[in-house]
């Protein structure tokens, strides 16, 4: 679509490039709040004719997969790193009997959060720059290679043991899965009408509740098939623990071929278009008034200015690129403070709401031993010990995490994403006051009191924040930015990840086994009185199109 209007000028070269430094006249403004408003009447009539059918469920149906394969790849690694424990340090001594050392432990589970930090700026990038399917079928084909890898992973002759080996798989299969992040909630986005979008970009994201729980059931089942030789020789946990990793690429190569033909949206590519003619135009222009400076410039042109001819030429091509409405490039956009807080907003949240959500699993262990189900290391067969742990972790998430999820799912288009994210981070902040505060009284009088708020933490993050903060960039950035805005959003959560995990895990233990937990608590807190403050930079996008979101006639100038 060409932003131009068809008034000329019939000018001399010197004055044709002041005008290209010029404010655009009346004339232009009008002709570009036209062309401004027949845009978002045709993406209004595209939203209102959008339907729930075949095409829509198998796109949904292929994001959820995602999710539901990423926290599946993503959680295994807690019950495979016992496993590795049996294999590789069976014949430890002490507390060190089968068990990973904190430095191995930490850096094979630290290595997906690595990955997905890059994945999410790399992809969300070339994303909004090749296309969303293009690269969305590029980081699943990456996620399934490296879970491969991953599952083949071993020590080398020399230098590398097979924690090194597993982490550098891990690491590339963060990568892929960090793609995910943006480009779902993008093509999700994109797709769904403003009456039903908060819903559906939730339902996939939640997906990932059923991952979590998948991956312990699955540790089960395959634990229990080699049971006997397992608790007759630990070390065919080998074989166990690869099996595990390896199922993770099943559900990716079950949707490959719909990724792969999966096209972008009609508003992705109403963009892409309007994009490409403007550019056109404005090279010719260009062109245009290039060779007229040639033309100038020559020794005839005092005598030949006049001609008939030169004049028609002049009036066809004196319409100058400052004509156009130009859009304003991802650092124009976002220097602007309005533009900018809602960046910020929502990379700071997620962060923050991070932060906790990795960190509060530090307390799982405790609420494993709470119901009984952790077992002992040392006198337990090791197939008994690894079956229950993976039963205490199913107990975990059905408390609390899955449900989170889905009554985020059923309310966030009556009660608003703002509503849920403040309602989230304000909950969670007096939970952990309390925990922090009257952590060993709590645990001291009553356990079952300990689990209780335990499980309010983990309701509280998945209907609020945990869901929030992933569909919220979804929706408040404009479509050329919004798959690289999403992914620096996300990975200021993985940044938060790896903070949890790589520096609060070394600290839980400080003074004796999980004494500092209660301080890291009392950081949660104040790490959600963060995102709880930070939410107010971001507008509420419930029952809006996208376009009246975040305003498209600020994209241009």
């Amino acid at each position: 679509m060409s932003f131009h209007n068809s008034t000329s000028v019939a000018d001399i070269t010197e004055m044709e490039k002041a005008h290209l430094q010029k404010a655009p006249s009346v004339v232009e403004l009008d002709q570009r709040d036209r062309d401004l408003l027949e845009r978002q009447r045709q993406l209004e009539e595209l939203d209102s004719n959008t339907r729930v059918n075949w095409e829509m469920i198998k796109k949904l149906t292929v994001c959820g997969v995602a999710f539901l394969n990423d926290a599946y790849d993503m959680f295994a690694i807690n019950i495979v790193a016992m496993m590795l424990g049996f294999v590789y340090y069976h014949d430890a001594t002490g507390s060190a009997e089968n068990t990973v050392p904190k430095k191995w432990d930490t850096l094979i589970k630290i290595a997906v959060q690595v990955g997905c930090l890059l994945g999410q700026l790399v992809m969300g990038r070339l994303g909004d720059k090749i296309g969303r399917t293009t690269v969305y079928a590029a980081s699943l084909m990456i996620a399934i290679i490296t879970t491969i890898a991953s599952a083949f992973s071993n020590s080398m002759v020399k230098g590398i043991n097979v924690f090194v080996v597993l982490f550098i798989w891990r690491v590339l299969l963060g990568f892929g899965i960090g793609g995910d992040y943006p480009l779902t909630a993008t093509i999700v986005s994109e797709y769904a009408s403003m009456h039903n979008r908060g819903k559906m970009i939730s339902a996939v994201f939640s997906c990932q509740g059923f991952g979590n729980v998948l991956a312990p059931i699955v540790g089960i089942i395959v634990t229990a098939c080699f049971k006997n030789s397992i608790d007759r020789d630990p070390l065919y946990l080998d074989y166990v623990w690869r099996i595990i990793i390896g199922i993770g690429c099943i559900p990716g190569l079950a949707t490959l071929y719909w990724r792969l033909t999966m096209e972008d949206s009609k508003r992705f590519q109403f963009e892409t278009a309007k994009a490409a003619a403007a550019d056109a135009d404005e090279d010719m222009l260009r062109q245009k008034l290039l060779a007229k400076q040639q033309f100038a410039e020559s020794s005839d042109y005092e005598s030949r200015v006049q001609t008939p001819a030169l004049a028609n030429d002049q009036n066809e091509s004196s319409a100058s690129p400052a004509q156009f409405r130009r859009a304003k490039t991802f650092t124009q956009y976002f220097s602007e403070w309005r533009h900018l807080k809602v960046l910020l907003g929502t990379s700071i949240a997620w962060f923050a709401l991070d932060v906790a959500f990795y960190g509060i699993n530090l307390n799982s262990s405790i609420v494993i031993d709470a119901i009984g189900f952790a077992g002992d290391i040392k006198n337990d067969k090791p197939s008994k010990f690894i079956i229950r742990n993976c039963l205490g972790s199913i107990i975990i998430n059905l408390l609390g995490s899955v449900p989170g999820y889905w009554i985020s799912v059923f309310t966030i288009e009556k009660l608003g994403r703002k509503t849920i994210q403040l309602t989230g981070f304000a909950m969670l902040t007096i939970l952990y006051v309390v925990l922090g505060f009257a952590y060993h009284q709590i645990l001291d009088k009553s356990v079952p009191g300990f689990i209780v708020l335990f499980t309010l933490a983990q309701l509280f993050q998945n209907f609020g924040p945990n869901v929030t903060t992933f569909v919220i960039p979804g929706e408040v950035f404009p479509t050329r930015f919004r798959s690289t805005a999403h992914g620096i959003a996300a990975a200021s959560g993985k940044l938060g990840a790896i903070v949890a995990q790589g520096g609060f895990m070394q600290l839980k233990d400080h003074g004796g086994k999980n004494q500092f937990i209660n301080r890291l608590l009392q950081i949660f807190a104040l790490f959600m009185l963060i995102g709880f403050a930070v939410t107010f930079w971001i507008p509420e996008s419930k029952g809006k199109t996208l376009e009246e979101i975040c305003d498209e006639s600020e994209e241009y100038y």
